[in-house]
């Protein structure tokens, strides 16, 4: 065990190191004693390995300070809440932020209320890497009782949900023909339309849920939050961001298949995915997309594609990932880079602000959190944040419960298939949801 003093804002909290038998067990009981707060975020690798992750789990609890902003200023207000507090702050950025980083707006509904931008630092943050844990808090070892203290999490009945869908299959279809004239017109090269899934005066235990949905489709992004009455449960697979020293990370996902029954069917899938000339454009596009992002905070000369069309795995798809990288400048600020940004090309198409604008159109839910961001910025000036996707959001006090799906259009698109991707997206959380 070592114990040592650490820097956060303008305070000294103090750092308990200790090694643990079972990480999969503390992190049970971790998050247990953490969604008693009003405020938390538990963000888990779930054992994916990744040259770029700090740590294989998160947990930062209790509010010392927070942040809540509307489109407009928020990203100013951001910057000066970062110089309040330089310590550990997690927290999340909401689609709709686009209307501040360019000239666009958000009129469709709205039911879960959530802010377009929180953050907050925490009264506690633990850090599990491997089989050692990191306590920093005012009195870590109370803390670390507290938790080996806790009580195991005991299944609650679930009553039955209905699940009801903002767009029918035929209005569905009918949009992709609507979009792909656009397409053809050149208004546009490719697009993310995306659906709403919701259900009403609906209860539900999220922590339970939560704990179901991490088992069922495990992440390398996966997210739990907790702001007052409002519950995020995430099981992303994307990177939308991070920074590491003077390097800054984006790794879009473009290219989905669904998991094989057996192992040759599941290779036999992935290649044929690999090669598909669809999904490759997709892909490529969207690379192209973020190159251009990054410029606007590299080094010139800088950003480069370390990887083009892998091919990762989960337990749900396979999906098409690429990795982006440059250099930042040193005169951009990690917030600055963030909104140079943002929102994440994977889900917003090319030309950016004209598939906004279009999807506006089209889509009949407002995104919020959805398409959104969720991660952490660290005391050392770095930060890692996720794609909101594969994502059940909740509004407890409204008993709403909502989740969206997407799918990229370009003119070769099969109108079918892309519906039929966007319920293999959501097959996880309808299954947790009980739902077949």
């Amino acid at each position: 065990m070592q114990r040592r003093p650490e820097r956060s804002g303008r305070r000294y909290f103090f750092a308990v190191i200790k090694a643990i038998d079972d990480p999969s067990v503390f992190k049970t009981k971790a998050l247990q004693w953490a969604s008693s707060f009003d405020a938390f975020c538990y963000l888990d690798s779930n054992n994916f390995t990744d040259p770029f992750s700090k740590f294989d789990c998160l947990i930062a609890a209790g509010i010392k300070d927070q942040l809540l902003a509307d489109a407009g200023n928020a990203f100013a207000e951001l910057e000066h809440f970062r110089m309040g507090n330089p310590g550990w702050v997690t927290g999340f950025f909401s689609y709709d932020l686009k209307n501040e980083t360019e000239h666009l707006s958000s009129n469709n509904d709205d039911y879960l209320g959530f802010p377009d931008l929180y953050f907050f630092a925490p009264q506690y943050v633990i850090l599990i890497k491997g089989s050692k844990i990191e306590i920093i808090a005012d009195n870590p070892q109370a803390v670390f009782a507290a938790i080996e203290s806790g009580n195991h999490l005991h299944q609650k009945q679930q009553s039955p949900i209905v699940i009801n869908a903002k767009i029918s299959k035929a209005e569905y279809l009918g949009t992709i023909t609507k979009i792909k004239d656009h397409i053809a017109r050149g208004d546009i090269y490719v697009t993310n339309f995306c659906q709403e899934f919701y259900a009403e005066k609906t209860e539900i235990d999220p922590l339970e849920i939560f704990t179901k949905l991490n088992k069922v489709s495990p992440a390398p992004f996966s997210a739990f939050m907790k702001w007052n009455d409002h519950y995020v449960i995430c099981a992303s697979p994307e990177r939308f961001l991070a920074k590491r020293h003077d390097k800054l990370i984006s790794q879009p996902i473009k290219g989905t298949a669904k998991r094989g029954k057996n192992e040759a069917e599941d290779e036999a899938i992935k290649r044929e995915l690999r090669s598909e000339t669809k999904e490759q454009q997709e892909n490529v596009m969207i690379v192209d997309l973020v190159r251009n992002d990054l410029t606007r905070s590299a080094k010139p000369g800088t950003v480069r594609t370390e990887e083009l069309f892998g091919i990762y795995s989960f337990n749900q798809v396979h999906q098409m990932i690429s990795t982006v990288a440059c250099e930042i400048d040193t005169n951009i600020s990690a917030v600055s880079a963030i909104k140079n940004a943002f929102p994440m090309g994977s889900m917003t198409g090319a030309p950016k602000i004209s598939a906004m604008q279009l999807m506006e159109q089209f889509e009949r839910s407002k995104r919020g959190l959805y398409s959104g961001a969720i991660g952490y910025f660290s005391p050392d000036g770095d930060f890692d944040f996720n794609v909101v996707i594969r994502t059940l959001l909740y509004n407890a006090k409204q008993k709403y419960l909502s989740f969206q799906a997407g799918s990229a259009i370009t003119f070769h698109a099969d109108a079918e298939k892309e519906y039929e991707e966007c319920l293999l997206k959501v097959k996880a959380i309808r299954e947790v949801l009980g739902q077949s």
